[in-house]
C-alpha cells in the first residue's frame, strides 16, 4: 500500500516536471531567450503565505538544512527539481530483483 501511494506521488511529480518543462519551453520561444522558472517562484505562486512560515520553522529546528540544501533546491528550475525528486522516489520504491537461483514457488 505504501509503495503504491509513493509511486503515485512520484509519477505525479514527474508529470508536474513535464508540464513545467513545457511551460518553460513555451516562455522561452515567446521571449526568444532562455527563461526558466525557479522552484521557489513556483511554490510561492502555489502557496503564497506558507513559504515564509516554512523557512522560520526549519530555521528553528535545524538551520543548516534551510540554507545550503533547501535554498539551492528552491533556486533550481521547477522541471529539474520536480523531475529529480520524482525519479529518486521511483528509484527508491522500485521492486527489487530476485537473486539468481531462488525459486518463485515459495511465495
Amino acid at each position: 500500500m505504501f509503495r503504491l501511494l509513493g509511486r503515485l506521488i512520484a509519477l505525479s511529480l514527474l508529470a508536474g516536471a513535464f508540464a513545467a518543462a513545457v511551460i518553460d519551453g513555451a516562455r522561452t520561444i515567446a521571449a526568444s531567450q532562455l527563461t526558466l522558472t525557479q522552484m521557489g517562484q513556483t511554490l510561492y505562486w502555489a502557496f503564497p503565505n506558507k513559504l515564509t512560515g516554512l523557512q522560520s520553522v526549519i530555521g528553528q529546528i535545524y538551520p543548516p538544512l534551510w540554507d545550503p540544501l533547501l535554498v539551492n533546491l528552491l533556486r533550481a528550475p521547477s522541471w529539474l527539481a520536480l523531475g529529480l525528486v520524482g525519479a529518486a522516489l521511483l528509484y527508491l520504491l522500485r521492486r527489487r530483483a530476485r537473486p539468481i537461483g531462488h525459486s518463485d514457488r515459495d511465495r
